[in-house]
């Protein structure tokens, strides 16, 4: 027992000693040993303390040879202490400042990189995983030729993978929702809007993984709107939805869905008569 308290004694006053030299360095106005000692901090990964002296250095080193670097670090050290919002913002400035700096390719990365760590599961909104996309694809168009090309663009992959569960999971609610009518305002059914919203995101990702995923909530939804419709509307939608199983069976005869599409096509002939 005393053995601990020993120890817990000896860290206290290694940790009080450890601050009172952090707040002496905050106070000082040797820039240059300031300087030196938010790069130890940040070497040691100490990125809180870092920061702190990082960002009254960023102002106080402007124009000369040290500001360059300190703003790359500042960006690093936000990165490495999940501060991702404020990280993404300081690469970003050190790209607009330092176009063609010796840290700009990294820079560049890390603005993307920052905004990935960041973005929310698909269910949520997705304006910060566009970021994301949009801030790789800027690096990608600036260094074509990077060693990071490869990570970028596997990135860049996973994030639009993202957006494409996004507009899914969208169709995929309309199509549960089926006969409720309490969200269509503004007329029309679910079913319509799982189809529409399918068919757009077939069209934005046409090489997209879920396509065959898409295809089959836009079949399902073909048939239900036609068994849900109205009486004048009934023959029309039978013969859409037949159609649609007949193109879904060609381009997926495999599938593990092609008994649901053979099934909705006798139903849908019994209507017809075709």
């Amino acid at each position: 027992m005393k053995k601990i308290v020993v120890i817990l004694l000896g860290a206290l006053v290694l940790l009080t000693a450890c601050s009172a030299e952090f707040n002496r360095v905050l106070k000082s106005t040797d820039y240059d040993y300031k300087y030196e000692y938010a790069k130890q901090m940040f070497a040691t990964r100490k990125f809180s303390q870092s920061i702190v002296l990082l960002e009254e250095l960023v102002q106080l080193k402007k124009g000369s040879d040290q500001a360059e670097e300190c703003l790359f670090m500042l960006g690093m050290a936000q990165y490495n202490n999940a501060d991702y919002e404020s990280a993404a913002a300081t690469f970003r400035k050190y790209f607009q400042s330092y176009p063609h700096g010796i840290f700009a390719e990294q820079a560049s990365f890390y603005v993307g990189q920052s905004l990935y760590e960041s973005t929310p599961e698909p269910r949520l909104d997705q304006t910060p995983t566009m970021g994301a996309i949009n801030a790789y694809q800027q690096f990608l168009d600036y260094f074509p030729e990077s060693a990071r090309r490869a990570e970028a663009q596997s990135r860049l992959f996973e994030l639009q993978d993202k957006l494409v569960i996004k507009e899914y999971l969208s169709a995929e609610l309309y199509y549960n929702l089926g006969g409720y009518f309490g969200n269509c305002t503004n007329g029309g059914s679910n079913y319509e809007a799982c189809i529409i919203t399918a068919q757009n995101a077939l069209k934005t990702y046409p090489y997209s993984k879920m396509r065959e995923d898409f295809a089959v909530l836009i079949m399902k939804s073909k048939f239900e709107l036609a068994e849900n419709s109205a009486e004048e509307k009934r023959m029309d939608r039978y013969r859409d939805a037949e159609d649609e199983c007949y193109g879904f069976l060609n381009e997926y005869p495999e599938s593990k869905y092609a008994k649901n599409a053979q099934d909705y096509i006798k139903k849908c002939k019994r209507v017809t008569g075709d």
